[in-house]
């Protein structure tokens, strides 16, 4: 079956934005790549900007839906989903075609506060450190907002020191530390 050109168009763009940078790819590649005539990118998307904002979306969307599935699993109490999510983002960073978070890359690319790309990059952001204080709460945090800051600084840590350096186990490296500050803001060992 085939893709819906809407789909196809995200799923190349964000490829390449992922693997060359926002910046370096230019609408002419993406429509090469795509195999598309350009007026057919513009009628899915007016701009680079609507398509850029399109693609960080979809990928914090299925980021979401993604951890949301590892989760799901019977019998894990709310004190155990903190850990569970950070097991989940660990297998995340380590997969084999993780290329970095696109929010952040996007944020790096368009550093101007003001920017829309940078804003929604925010908004993208603070919306994990919010989920994971909702995680945090749930386990018992003594002060869920501060953990919650805390597991975002170390996870987007470990993507970001991934991204550059493949196999760097900063992935492990986190999920240790988020185990002890869980832990501690808990008062419950942690495995």
């Amino acid at each position: 079956m085939k893709k819906p050109m809407q789909e196809h168009i995200l799923e190349v763009a964000s490829s390449l934005f992922q693997t060359r940078g926002i910046n370096a790819t230019g609408v002419d590649t993406i429509v090469a790549e795509a195999d598309i005539a350009k007026m057919t990118l513009y009628k899915y998307f007016r701009t680079k900007e609507e398509l850029i904002l399109a693609v960080l979306r979809q990928a914090d969307e299925e980021m979401r839906s993604w951890i949301a599935k590892r989760l799901a699993q019977p019998n894990v109490k709310p004190s155990e989903k903190l850990l569970k999510f950070v097991d989940a983002m660990e297998e995340w960073i380590n997969a084999p075609d993780f290329s970095g978070l696109p929010f952040q890359k996007a944020s790096s690319e368009f550093p101007q506060a003001e920017n829309p790309i940078h804003r929604f990059s925010a908004e993208i952001s603070a919306g994990f450190r919010a989920y994971v204080a909702e995680l945090a709460a749930e386990s018992g945090a003594k002060d869920p907002q501060a953990l919650a800051m805390q597991l975002s600084m170390l996870i987007e840590g470990a993507a970001m020191t991934e991204q550059i350096a493949r196999g760097s186990g900063a992935a492990a490296s986190a999920r240790k530390a988020a185990a002890t500050l869980i832990a501690s803001a808990t008062g419950k060992p942690i495995r």
